[in-house]
C-alpha cells in the first residue's frame, strides 16, 4: 500500500503541476491512473475529487493574489454547487461500466478542446445579466456532469468562459476557484460509496500541494499555455484509448465467461432431466428375473408336482 502511495503522490505532482498552468483540475487524468494502480474505481474518483479540492485551495491562493479571478462570474457559477453534490450521489447508483463509457468520453472532450481549441479574446465582456444566466447553467451542467463522472468541471467551464470573450488566463483563474467547492461537493457525494484509504491521502495531499503552488507559478510568471495544452490532449488521448480498449476487451472476456458458464449449466439441467425421466430397460423382464430369483434368495423350495394316483383295475 505503502509504494502505491509513494507512486500515486509522484504522479499526482506531475499532473497537478501541467493542469494547474492549463487551469483546470487533474482529476480527470488521476482517476484512470489510480485504477491502473489497483485502486477501486468509486474510491479513484472520491480522492481525486478531494486532491482537486486541496489543489486549487494552493493554487487559487495565488490567482488572487495576482487578481486574476474575476468575482461577478465565479458568484453566477457556484449555483451549481447542488448539482455537483446531485451527480456524485447519483453515481452510486449507475453501475461503474456505464460512468467510464462516459468518463471516456469526456476525456476524448477534454483532448480535443485542449489539442484544437484556439480562443479569442473577444473585445466587450457579456453583460451582468447575461453573466448571472450564463453562468447558472454552466454551472448547474458542469456541476451534475463532474459530480456524476469525478471530475471537477473545469474542462466543461474554461472554453465556455473564453468563448463568451474573457482573457483565458482569467478564464482559467477563476475555474480554479469554482472547481475548489464542485470538487468538493462531488467528493461529498461519492465519499458514501468509498473506502478511502487515508495513506494514499496523505501523500498525493502533498503531491497535490506541492504540483498546485509550482503549476500556479509558471502560469502566472513563466510559461505558455500552449505547449502544455498540446502535451495533455495527447496524454488525454491515450488515456481514452487505454480505458476503450480495456472496456471493449474486458466485456469480451466477460461475455465469453458467461456465455460458457451458461452453456455448462444447460448441459448439466439437461443430463440431469434425462437422467430422471429415462424409463428403465426392459422393465417387463427385470420383474419377472426379480421374481424368480426371490425363492432363490429366500431359500424356499418350489413345491414339486405329486403324480395322480393309478385306478384300480
Amino acid at each position: 500500500m505503502l509504494t502505491t502511495a509513494l507512486i500515486a503522490g509522484a504522479v499526482t505532482f506531475i499532473f497537478t503541476t501541467l493542469l494547474t498552468i492549463a487551469g483546470v483540475g487533474a482529476a480527470f487524468i488521476l482517476i484512470p491512473v489510480f485504477a491502473y494502480l489497483g485502486v477501486e474505481w468509486h474510491v479513484a474518483q472520491a480522492t481525486a475529487l478531494l486532491l482537486n479540492s486541496v489543489a486549487m485551495v494552493f493554487a487559487g491562493y495565488r490567482f488572487i493574489k495576482n487578481k486574476l479571478v474575476l468575482w461577478r462570474v465565479a458568484i453566477p457559477l457556484l449555483i451549481g454547487l447542488p448539482f455537483s453534490f446531485l451527480g456524485g450521489w447519483a453515481a452510486t447508483y449507475v453501475p461503474v461500466v456505464y460512468l467510464q463509457w462516459l468518463f471516456v468520453g469526456f476525456l476524448l472532450f477534454a483532448a480535443v478542446m485542449m489539442l484544437f481549441y484556439q480562443s479569442k479574446e473577444r473585445d466587450n465582456e457579456s453583460s451582468t445579466l447575461k453573466l448571472w444566466i450564463y453562468g447558472g447553467s454552466i454551472g448547474i451542467l458542469a456541476g451534475f456532469l463532474g459530480g456524476l463522472i469525478g471530475v471537477g468541471g473545469g474542462n466543461f467551464i474554461v472554453p465556455v468562459l473564453v468563448w463568451l470573450g474573457f482573457n483565458p488566463k482569467k478564464a482559467s483563474a477563476t475555474t480554479s476557484f469554482v472547481v475548489i467547492f464542485f470538487s468538493f461537493m462531488g467528493f461529498l457525494g461519492h465519499i458514501s460509496m468509498a473506502h478511502l484509504s487515508w495513506t494514499i491521502i496523505g501523500i498525493t495531499a502533498i503531491g497535490s500541494a506541492l504540483g498546485a503552488l509550482l503549476g500556479a507559478w509558471l502560469m502566472t510568471d513563466k510559461l505558455s499555455r500552449k505547449q502544455v495544452k498540446m502535451i495533455i490532449g495527447i496524454i488525454l488521448l491515450l488515456l481514452a484509448t487505454r480505458r476503450t480498449i480495456k472496456l471493449v476487451w474486458g466485456g469480451k472476456k466477460h461475455n465469453g465467461k458467461a456465455e460458457t458458464k451458461a452453456a455448462k449449466v444447460v448441459k448439466t439441467g439437461q443430463a440431469d432431466k434425462d437422467k430422471k425421466i429415462a424409463p428403465p430397460a426392459n422393465t417387463k423382464s427385470a420383474k419377472a428375473v426379480n421374481k424368480a430369483a426371490k425363492p432363490v434368495e429366500t431359500g424356499k423350495k418350489t413345491p414339486e408336482a405329486v403324480p395322480a394316483p393309478a385306478k384300480k383295475q
